[in-house]
């Protein structure tokens, strides 16, 4: 495979294998629940597989890898510019549905195993605890992103409008991150991490957009 510019079919496979790929936390996490609590366990897991709280660590993970892929989405610009390599741009909206799929999955999680769909009791969550706050505010930041992903959506409002829509996910990354801290009570050194990664690629486009505009004037 020609890494500079592969052919139709090496991308095609390559997205097969990604979507394969970005499937496996979820295959782990049913795994898991399925061996935890509905004790059905084909695959000879072990005991507590996502230990004592297996409904909290499901959240949690769906959560961390919604954030994950967030990311992910992220580096490919400039990944992209770095090596050269443009046609990893294919790649991203992949990648944002499946950050976007597995906050959904977070969030009705959330909804019906933690809540059990008590309205009044989420509505409790969201004004009481910050973290939840946020974290409501990033999904729904989410949903027209994920909406407008298709080539239908783009000819419908147009480019530019399609390109300044498609900024709110550098605020809502912002804001996932913020979700993660917030939730986190004692060691925050992942959400540190995270929000490290996060600082690099938005100084990456700072830094291309003054250049942008340097060049413009």
């Amino acid at each position: 495979m020609n890494l500079k510019n592969p052919s139709p079919r090496d991308i095609a496979l390559v997205k097969t294998l990604l979507f394969a790929l970005c499937l496996l936390p979820l295959g782990w996490l049913v795994a898991g629940f399925c061996a935890d609590v509905l004790r059905i366990n084909p695959f000879g897991l072990p005991d507590e597989v996502l230990g004592a709280n297996p409904v909290e660590t499901v959240i949690r993970d769906l959560g961390d890898w919604a954030l994950r892929f967030l990311l992910i989405t992220l580096t490919v610009t400039p990944l992209r510019k770095l090596t050269g390599m443009h046609w990893l741009v294919r790649l991203r909206r992949m990648l944002g549905l499946f950050a976007f799929f597995y906050a959904l999955l977070h969030f009705n999680i959330y909804l019906g195993l933690d809540q059990s769909y008590d309205w009044s009791e989420i509505a409790k969550d969201i004004f009481k605890r910050p973290f939840i706050t946020i974290g409501m505010l990033t999904f729904v930041l989410l949903i027209p992103l994920a909406a407008t992903s298709n080539q239908a959506a783009l000819r419908a409002i147009g480019g530019k409008a399609w390109m300044r829509l498609h900024q709110l996910v550098y605020p809502l990354s912002v804001c996932a991150v913020l979700h993660y801290w917030w939730m986190v009570k004692l060691d925050t050194t992942q959400p540190a991490i995270y929000a490290g990664v996060l600082s690099i690629l938005l100084m990456v486009r700072v830094r291309d957009y003054w250049r942008r505009l340097r060049q413009r004037y």
